[in-house]
C-alpha cells in the first residue's frame, strides 16, 4: 500500500467509527458510562485490528517479491524461493481477528521453509498476537489458569480456554528453563569472568514440598540471593534485612540443582562478592551446595532451627509444654545467642549423660555438635549478620506456595519446573528480560522444527519409489490456480525384526475435537455445538 492508499483506507475506517458512535448514541440517549466505553471500545478494537493488518501486510516480506532485494534464509543467507501464499489468523484485543496472507519461502540450500513476514514481525507460534501471548503467560504465572483465562477476557476481551492458558504458559515456562540450562552449559564451557558482587551478600537455600498428581509430594529446592543491608535496632532486638532478592527454584535432585543454580550464582556475582553469609538449615546437601559455589562463605545455622533441637532435648526430659522445659529452653537460647554454643552444648552433654535411658537425646546432641562451627551467633550480632533464614522461607512462600499449592492443586512432575521458571522471573522482577529470551528461544525452536521436517522430506523424496506415489516434498497442483497443496509427511519406513515396515499415518481418535466439527460428522449429529479445538 502507498501513502495515498493508507490515507484513503484509514480515513474510511475513522469515519465509520465516528458515524457508528454517533448513530449509537442517538439510539441510546440514556446509556451509562460503562455502556459508552464498551460501545466505543468495540469499534476502536475493530479499527485497530484493520490498521494492524494493513501495516503488517505493507511489508515486502509479505510478498517475497522476485524483483529487487529478496528475503534470505536466516541460516545460510541464500535467497528464498516463493512457494505460494498462506493465511494466518491472529486474535487481538476485543477478540478481533487479523488475517495475514503472506508468501511462503523455501531455501534451496537448507530446504527449510519460512514465512519472511512472520520472521520480520517476530510472531510466536499460536493464534494470539505477541502482546496477548505475553499477557496470557504473565497472568498464568501469577494465578490459577482458570482465573487467568477470565482475567484476560475481562481486560482484553479475548476468549480462550483454560486448557489454552495452561498449555501456552507451561510451554513458555519450559522454553525459559531450556534457556537457563543452555546458559549453564555456556558458562561451564566458556568459563567467563564472573561479575563483581556486592560488598556483603546473603545466600540461602532450602526446600519446600509441592503436590504432584496422584497425591504424591516432592521437594522443590529454592536458592535466594540478596544484598545485605545495615542492621536496624528495634527496641532491644537487632534486625538485619536483605534487599534486591532474586530466586532460583527447581524440582531436582541436589546435585542437578546445585549445577543448574550456576546461572543465578553467576548473574548475581556470588563468586566475587566481598563477603557471603550463607544462612541455612542443617541439611547435608545444602553444605554441598555452598562447597560448590562459595566454599569460603560464612555458614550460619538458622537460629530457630538450632533452637528446635535444643527444645526437643528439654521437652524429652521435663515434658513438652511444662514450665520447667520452657524455663530451661529460654535460658539456653539466651546463652546460645549471646555467649555462643560452647556452654549450651556442655549443659546438654551433662543431661544426655544423666539420661542414658533416652537414646534419642544422643542423636540430637550429635546433630548440634556437628554444626557447632555454624552457630557464631554473638559474632552475627557484632558484625550485623543475619541469624535466621527468613529470606528463603519467604521465598518458598512467594515462589512455590503462592502458585503451586492450594485447593485442588496437583501438578504433573514435568510441569513443575516450567512453572517454577516463570515464578522465578516474576518474583525476581526480571519478567521483561525473561520474556525476550522465551520469545527468541521459541522462534529458534520453530525454525529448527521446520529444518528437521525438511530434512526428513528430502530423505524420503530421494529414496527410490516404484509404486507411482508422489514423493513427499512435491505438491499437488490445483485447477483454480491457487497455491499447490504440499504432500504431507507419511510412510516413513521403520525396521521391525529386520523387515522394513511402512509407518501407518496418524488418525485422530473417535473422541478428538476435530471429529465433532460439522464437516466431520453425520447430518444427525450436526446440531450438537462443536467442541473447542486446540489453539
Amino acid at each position: 500500500m502507498t501513502a495515498s492508499d493508507f490515507d484513503r483506507e484509514w480515513e474510511k475506517l475513522a469515519r465509520e467509527v465516528v458515524s457508528g458512535m454517533k448513530e449509537w448514541r442517538i439510539q441510546h440517549p440514556r446509556a451509562t458510562w460503562k455502556e459508552l466505553e464498551e460501545a466505543l471500545d468495540q469499534r476502536l478494537n475493530r479499527m485497530r485490528a484493520r490498521l494492524l493488518e494493513d501495516m503488517a501486510l505493507a511489508s515486502e516480506a509479505a510478498r517475497l517479491q522476485e524483483e529487487g532485494a529478496r528475503a534470505r534464509c536466516p541460516q545460510c543467507g541464500e535467497p528464498l524461493a516463493s512457494r505460494g501464499k498462506r493465511k494466518r489468523r491472529l486474535q487481538t484485543n476485543g477478540g478481533e481477528e487479523i488475517v495475514l496472507e503472506r508468501r511462503y519461502g523455501v531455501c534451496p540450500t537448507c530446504q527449510a521453509g519460512i514465512f519472511p513476514l512472520d520472521e520480520e514481525l517476530q510472531l510466536l507460534p499460536g493464534g494470539l498476537t505477541p502482546n496477548l501471548a505475553e499477557e496470557l503467560t504473565h497472568l498464568g504465572a501469577w494465578m490459577p489458569f482458570e482465573q487467568a483465562r477470565e482475567m484476560l477476557r475481562r481486560m482484553r476481551g479475548v476468549a480462550v480456554s483454560e486448557a489454552t492458558v495452561r498449555r501456552q504458559t507451561e510451554r513458555n515456562g519450559a522454553a525459559y528453563v531450556s534457556v537457563q540450562e543452555a546458559e549453564v552449559e555456556r558458562i561451564e564451557h566458556e568459563q567467563p569472568e564472573a561479575p563483581i558482587g556486592p560488598e556483603k551478600q546473603v545466600l540461602s537455600v532450602d526446600g519446600a514440598m509441592a503436590p504432584l498428581v496422584g497425591g504424591a509430594w516432592a521437594e522443590v529446592k529454592t536458592l535466594v540471593v540478596g544484598v545485605l543491608g545495615e542492621p536496624v535496632i528495634d527496641g532491644a532486638e537487632q534486625h538485619v534485612h536483605a534487599r534486591e532478592l532474586s530466586y532460583f527454584s527447581r524440582l531436582l535432585e541436589a546435585e542437578a540443582f546445585t549445577r543448574l543454580a550456576l546461572t543465578e550464582i553467576q548473574r548475581r556475582g556470588v563468586e566475587k562478592a566481598g563477603k557471603v553469609i550463607a544462612v541455612t538449615d542443617g541439611a547435608e546437601w545444602v553444605q554441598g551446595f555452598i562447597d560448590y559455589h562459595r566454599p569460603d562463605a560464612v555458614r550460619i545455622l538458622d537460629f530457630p532451627h538450632a533452637a528446635e533441637y535444643v527444645g526437643k532435648i528439654g521437652a524429652a526430659i521435663w515434658g513438652e509444654g511444662t514450665a520447667e522445659s520452657a524455663g530451661w529452653l529460654e535460658q539456653q537460647l539466651q546463652r546460645l545467642k549471646h555467649e555462643g554454643p560452647g556452654a549450651v552444648l556442655a549443659d546438654v552433654r551433662a543431661l544426655v549423660a544423666a539420661h542414658p535411658d533416652q537414646p534419642e537425646l544422643a542423636g540430637w546432641l550429635a546433630y548440634l555438635e556437628k554444626r557447632e562451627a555454624q552457630m557464631p551467633y554473638p559474632t552475627c550480632q557484632k558484625e550485623g549478620w543475619p541469624m535466621g533464614s527468613g529470606a528463603v522461607e519467604s521465598g518458598n512462600k512467594l515462589v512455590v506456595a503462592a502458585r503451586l499449592k492450594g485447593s485442588g492443586m496437583h501438578w504433573a512432575r514435568d510441569h513443575v519446573n516450567p512453572m517454577l521458571g516463570l515464578r522465578n522471573a516474576v518474583c525476581s522482577d526480571r519478567w521483561d528480560e525473561a520474556w525476550e529470551q522465551i520469545c527468541g528461544y521459541r522462534r529458534r525452536q520453530a525454525h529448527e522444527g521446520r529444518r528437521r521436517r525438511a530434512r526428513r522430506r528430502a530423505a524420503v523424496s530421494d529414496a527410490p519409489s516404484d509404486n507411482g506415489a508422489l514423493p513427499v516434498g512435491e505438491a499437488l497442483p490445483r485447477s483454480d490456480g491457487a497455491a499447490p497443496i504440499p504432500v504431507p509427511e507419511a510412510v516413513l519406513p521403520v525396521e521391525t525384526e529386520g523387515v522394513a515396515q511402512p509407518k501407518q499415518p496418524w488418525r485422530p481418535p473417535p473422541d478428538h475435537p476435530w471429529r465433532t466439527y460439522p464437516a466431520c460428522t453425520s447430518s444427525r449429529s450436526r446440531s450438537r455445538p462443536p467442541m473447542d479445538a486446540k489453539k
